[in-house]
């Protein structure tokens, strides 16, 4: 079952919403808001799977609110204007439906979304694969396949051997507890390395693939523990 919540500004859009997420069975609309503030809240509180955020608001627009959030939740704008699709997706948004909204399309929307949670799950079960969404698409990434995985504000880049390095919208917490454990290592807060790929540890250093990385104070023990 999918957890998700609405948010919109117009009492009407939600629920027509609401009635939309009425006809699919495996999606439970737990709670809609016309307060940015108040979904905050109950997210920081609640798990979420699933937004439902029109983009245009007073006060923050729904792309802004997106980003601002720390968990790791998927997204479908809802939203009157076309010309905000390309800045939805370059958020890593599952999709983008345009009012007014036609029941096949918002079907169509929540299911890539159980579909990416699904790949999500089966990846982490069998500890084979990372799936994440980046450059538009979602990938299934073979973990042997990853070098390391580095910090960039509100994204991280995953770096991998022999192809192009992914940027992806991701907290460091958030992609670490994706990953196997212990085969993959936070050694510093802007820093995840794949064990098997580290070539020596040596005065506060981790070399890997022809770099030096610096080793985080907070980190040292669990280095310690991982590489002994």
């Amino acid at each position: 079952m999918i957890k998700a919540i609405a948010i919109d500004d117009e009492p009407l859009a939600l629920q027509i919403i609401e009635a939309l997420c009425e006809r699919i069975s495996y999606v439970n609309l737990r709670k809609t808001f016309t307060s940015q503030a108040e979904a905050q809240r109950y997210i920081n509180k609640f798990e979420v799977d699933l937004l439902f955020l029109d983009i245009q608001m007073p006060r923050q627009n729904g792309i802004d609110l997106y980003k601002s959030l720390k968990q790791e939740t998927k997204v479908i704008f809802t939203t009157a204007y076309s010309e905000f699709a390309v800045e939805g997706f370059n958020v890593s948004a599952s999709d983008y439906i345009l009012k007014p909204i036609a029941f096949e399309r918002f079907e169509q929307a929540v299911a890539k979304v159980k579909k990416e949670l699904e790949l999500e799950q089966n990846s982490t079960k069998v500890n084979s694969h990372l799936t994440i969404r980046a450059d538009y698409k979602l990938h299934n990434i073979p973990l042997d396949e990853i070098i390391m995985i580095e910090a960039m504000d509100d994204y991280v880049k995953i770096i991998r051997a022999n192809k192009a390095t992914l940027v992806a919208r991701s907290t460091m917490k958030g992609i670490l507890n994706k990953l196997p454990k212990p085969a993959f290592t936070r050694i510093h807060k802007s820093f995840i390395v794949n064990n098997s790929k580290v070539e020596a540890i040596q005065a506060g250093l981790v070399e890997i693939a022809g770099k030096q990385l610096p080793i985080g104070n907070t980190y040292k023990e669990q280095i310690t523990a991982n590489f002994s």
